[in-house]
């Protein structure tokens, strides 16, 4: 029986493109304040970071600190208009101002090359809807990557993440042999588990994604023992999840990715 990987799966924010993820989390701050008069702290709205735009704002309102401080604010919970009243100047928001987290991870255009020479086909999920996509692939596109897929939040009438949808419709798009024939890479938790239940190998990021809360600069300036304490707590959140393998960055994937390689071809499976 073929064992051989056939297609890496990458999220986008976090994973390829804008280290720190800090693009779709300052816009959720910025997009309560302007839709309610309401303030959100940064770490709150890193919290469901993965899930897609709306379900990550239903995922806010139901935040234990975020809920009571809505309730004393409003008289009552968050509803239903309210989401959509949020998600409604949120996407625009985050329109306007996505270009200006899409440089790639250092390291993420090598590593995608790398893997493409190897035969490796490249799909992509996001928790992006498919009208902030339509506006950062060919920023991505023109800085050299260009997924042979790209899936977004809202394009499934099944749903997004945690749901293993968006990684099962790149296999179709990708037609590939078999789900154990996949990697899905990802810098968070909703995103690992979609990979795991998508049947897949699972590999997540410690350092270059939202959970580690780092900057370039930060991460750059940041001494070992700094990176340790981030990469440990990190590490323990994806590997809770299920994540098979955690890595620094996607920088360090194709080395992990032959390691992949040799237990599929021993019959190994996720």
């Amino acid at each position: 029986m073929n064992q051989q990987l056939e297609a890496i799966i990458f999220d986008w924010a976090g994973t390829i493109v804008d280290f720190g993820s800090f693009a779709p989390t300052q816009i959720f701050v910025d997009a309560f304040r302007t839709a309610f008069q309401f303030d959100l702290s940064l770490e709150e709205a890193r919290g469901p970071m993965g899930l897609g735009k709306w379900q990550h704002i239903e995922a806010l309102g139901r935040h234990p600190a975020v809920h009571a401080r809505w309730v004393a604010q409003f008289g009552k919970p968050m509803d239903e208009a309210d989401i959509r009243h949020i998600y409604d100047t949120f996407i625009p928001l985050q329109q306007e101002r996505v270009g200006l987290h899409s440089d790639l991870i250092p390291g993420a255009l090598e590593a995608v090359q790398q893997l493409r020479a190897t035969g490796l086909k490249i799909g992509s999920t996001t928790g992006y809807p498919r009208a902030v996509m339509t506006t950062l692939m060919p920023l991505a596109a023109a800085k050299g990557y260009a997924p042979d897929c790209v899936v977004c939040a809202d394009d499934l009438a099944a749903g997004a993440r945690p749901g293993p949808w968006m990684a099962l419709d790149c296999v179709q798009q990708l037609r590939i042999n078999a789900v154990r024939h996949c990697v899905k890479v990802d810098d968070t938790v909703p995103g690992i588990e979609e990979g795991v239940n998508a049947g897949m190998w699972t590999v997540g990021l410690a350092l270059s994604g939202s959970p580690s809360g780092l900057t370039l600069d930060e991460y750059r300036a940041a001494t070992p023992a700094q990176l340790d304490a981030v990469r440990q707590r990190v590490s323990a959140e994806l590997r809770a999840a299920g994540a098979h393998y955690v890595i620094d960055t996607v920088a360090d994937l194709p080395a992990l990715i032959t390691q992949i390689q040799a237990r599929a071809a021993q019959g190994d499976t996720p």
